[in-house]
Order: structure tokens, then sequence, then C-alpha cells
């Protein structure tokens, strides 16, 4: 009788240690993170509001302004004519292009273009060669697509030399006779009307 409840309490204890055992391992295999989980939940606050993004400074509703446009001023233009010439050749025909390119004359202000000859030749020879040398000057800036009412064409033969067509000795000077030999243009700063107008077309 004592053998067999000794046997029955041995059997008990075997089997209270085996369940034990599956117990145990079963807590080992649940998952690191899911084990976290209730700690992280318990930590954070779900009443605390959260931060909003910093804003810009600047706001998007201000109203800066147009920048102002820097004032024009006149240009002056001194285009060489070669001995004889009656149209410019390549170097005058470069500073008129490069007088294409400025604000004063795409805003749209009035040209006035005068011609200028040497002393050599009479006076109405003279004339007539400077104004052929402005006419010629008008009609290139016009084949640019500058509108000819624009311009206007002044000839002044000899009248007005900015050197010297003889030497003090009486002699030739040829080089003053050069610089007298040329077209002035000049473009005026465009009036508040004709400055609000659309760039002409310089590709024509």
């Amino acid at each position: 009788m004592n053998n067999a409840r000794i046997t029955a309490s041995l059997l008990l204890l075997a089997s209270l240690a085996a369940c034990q055992q599956r117990n145990e391992g079963q807590a080992n295999d649940v998952p690191a993170s899911d084990a976290a989980i209730p700690d992280a939940l318990a930590s954070a606050a779900p009443d605390e509001p959260t931060q909003e993004p910093k804003k810009s400074i600047i706001r998007e509703d201000v109203d800066i302004g147009p920048s102002e446009a820097p004032s024009l001023e006149p240009v002056h233009l001194v285009v060489p004519y070669p001995a004889k010439g009656a149209k410019p050749d390549d170097t005058g025909r470069g500073l008129i292009d490069g007088l294409l390119a400025n604000p004063t004359l795409q805003a749209g202000g009035q040209i006035t273009i005068w011609g200028h000859s040497d002393s050599r030749g009479s006076d109405a020879e003279n004339l007539a060669a400077s104004r052929r040398r402005a006419e010629a000057a008008r009609d290139y800036l016009a084949s640019k697509g500058i509108d000819a009412k624009r311009m206007t064409v002044i000839a002044l033969g000899e009248a007005r030399p900015i050197a010297p067509n003889r030497n003090l000795d009486g002699s030739d000077d040829s080089e003053g006779r050069a610089k007298n030999r040329r077209v002035e243009i000049e473009v005026a700063a465009p009036n508040p009307s004709t400055a609000d107008r659309a760039p002409e077309n310089k590709g024509r």
C-alpha cells in the first residue's frame, strides 16, 4: 500500500515538472518586439499634442512689387566712312549693329542721323555726299527692323568738322579728313508713351 502511494506521488511530481517545462518554453518563444509593445504603449502619452512643423518667416501673400527699372539715357554714336564712300564699311556696320542692342534704342526713342563730309570738293557736292551717307545709315537700321518713322536725316556737308582738313602749312591733313567723313547717330531717351511699346523686331 505504501509502495503504491509512493509511486503515485512520483508520477504526479513528474507530470507537474513536464507541464512547467512546457509553459517556460512557450514564454521563451514570444518575439522580443511583441514583448516590448506594452512598454512602448505605456511610455507614450496619447493625449500629448504633436509638434507642428516650423513655418517660413517669409510670407507668400506679401507683394514686394517690381524693381524700379534703370532710367534710359540718350545714346550718341559716331560712324566713320571711307574716302568717297557713300555706305558704311565693315567697321561702320559693326558699330551700328552694336547700337541695335542698346536699351534706349529698343525702348523706342527718336533717332537723329547727321551726315558729314570733309572739305574736299564744292559745298554742294559735300552736302550731297553727307546726305547719302546719312541715308545709308538710316536704310541699314531699317533693314534691321527699326521703324523709318523714328529716324530723321540731316545733311551738314563740311559745315561741322571735328578735326582740321588741312595742316597749318596748308598741306592736306588726311587723318583730319578721315575723321570728318562720318555719320553721327543720336537716340533720344523715349517718352513714357513710347517706352511702354513692345520692342521692335531686330531679326528682319
